[in-house]
């Protein structure tokens, strides 16, 4: 069975940094590229960044260019995301995803104020 957790958001002023972690199990992780996701209040989900399976490929939304680093540790199923210089329009429930089985995680919450 094929599942994603996410863990390390939270509420954090503007300019501070998270981590997000994304732990995946049921599936080879070192065979399947993924993704972050984020949908904020009254938005649609957008996606933030992605990494192939070898971490050869990564890709940004453009307002996260700079502030931003998606990794993974194949050996731990791991994906993570760097947040740096957070700003309160990062503010949204960030989603892990596998397109190769088109599942999700269930969320975690950054919420980026002073």
């Amino acid at each position: 069975q094929v599942q994603l957790v996410e863990s390390g958001g939270g509420l954090v002023q503007p300019g501070g940094s998270l981590r997000l972690s994304c732990v995946a199990s049921g599936f080879t992780f070192s065979l399947s590229a993924m993704s972050w996701y984020r949908q904020a209040p009254g938005k649609e989900r957008e996606l933030v960044a992605s990494i192939g399976s070898t971490g050869g490929y990564i890709n940004y939304l453009d307002s996260v260019k700079g502030r931003f680093t998606i990794s993974r540790d194949n050996a731990k199923n791991t994906v993570y995301l760097q947040m740096n210089s957070l700003k309160p329009e990062d503010t949204a429930i960030y989603y892990c995803h596998v397109s190769r089985y088109g599942r999700w995680g269930p969320g975690t919450q950054v919420t980026v104020s002073s």
